[in-house]
């Protein structure tokens, strides 16, 4: 289920046997003023735990934004923006190439971290400001 910024209607949509929800606001196309995805991730993951894989939608530019959405309980996360991007500027070699620029990010952003793991990415490389 896509579209999902509300910790009780996730919530819900677990229940009632939903598989997956992306945390999305669809690009905030929908309300000028609707909370961003980032903003509404840890509610949601907080509100379902590990009853459904949970995927985040919104603002991924770089490596960076994957270790943070990661990082605040994501399993994956969708690139559409620079997907398409990297379609629009080379055709298949520019995605190639978008992806694997978005993961070497991912990787030095990793290491930056101390973090050698995928599956390690937690709450902790999240820096407090």
């Amino acid at each position: 289920m896509k579209g999902l910024l509300d910790a009780e209607d996730s919530n819900r949509a677990a229940t009632t046997g939903a598989a997956a929800l992306v945390v999305s606001n669809h690009g905030g196309r929908q309300l000028d003023g609707a909370m961003s995805s980032i903003a509404a991730l840890p509610k949601i993951v907080d509100a379902v735990g590990s009853q459904v894989e949970i995927m985040f939608d919104g603002g991924i530019r770089s490596g960076q934004d994957v270790l943070r959405a990661l990082a605040l309980g994501a399993r994956s996360c969708m690139i559409g923006r620079a997907y398409l991007y990297g379609l629009g500027a080379g055709g298949q070699a520019g995605v190639a190439r978008a992806i694997e620029i978005i993961r070497n990010e991912l990787d030095v952003s990793m290491a930056l971290t101390g973090t050698s793991r995928v599956a390690d990415i937690g709450p902790q490389v999240l820096s407090e400001s």
